[in-house]
């Protein structure tokens, strides 16, 4: 695929990004990072065990490509880990999911509201040209609920500028 989104198109998908109230201490907001950085690195090592333990059970991931074409929602951590299983079968490269520009829309005790930017990147292994580079950017918007000392990740949009 080679569409593109129109520039701005993210901004009726995203909460105002001025935050909300954040009452969370410096400690729950790492740990809130750090959850978000375990479900990146279980991406990338296709790590299914690792990404169904940062999901709650009745998770749900939905996506938008390019500002047009949705995906989803998919509901539920055995629905994503499936969907996301497919996926992994699929690639023939080594992802990364670099999540960058993390901000806190609203937190409190429970529930935490987060904006993140993707760059996803590939590597095929070689050197010189074509062996690695961007696949795509975007946003995402997570929910992350608070339960039993955990923080998971409740709802997860994915919104990307361009196809792949």
């Amino acid at each position: 695929m080679s569409a593109k989104a129109a520039p701005g198109w993210g901004s009726a998908h995203l909460a105002a990004i001025r935050p909300g109230k954040v009452a969370l201490d410096p400690a729950e907001q790492l740990a809130v990072h750090q959850t978000l950085a375990r479900y990146a690195f279980a991406l990338d090592q296709q790590d299914l065990a690792a990404l169904g333990a940062v999901l709650t059970e009745d998770a749900t991931w939905a996506f938008k490509i390019a500002g047009e074409t949705g995906l989803g929602p998919v509901a539920g951590r055995e629905a994503i880990l499936a969907f996301v299983r497919e996926a992994m079968d699929a690639e023939t490269d080594q992802r990364r999911h670099n999540l960058v520009n993390v901000v806190f829309h609203s937190a409190d005790a429970d529930t935490a509201l987060v904006h993140a930017y993707l760059m996803l990147t590939w590597n095929a292994g070689g050197s010189g040209n074509g062996s690695g580079g961007v696949v795509a950017t975007g946003f995402y918007t997570f929910r992350l609920d608070h339960a039993g000392g955990e923080w998971r990740i409740a709802e997860l949009f994915l919104g990307t500028d361009n196809a792949w």
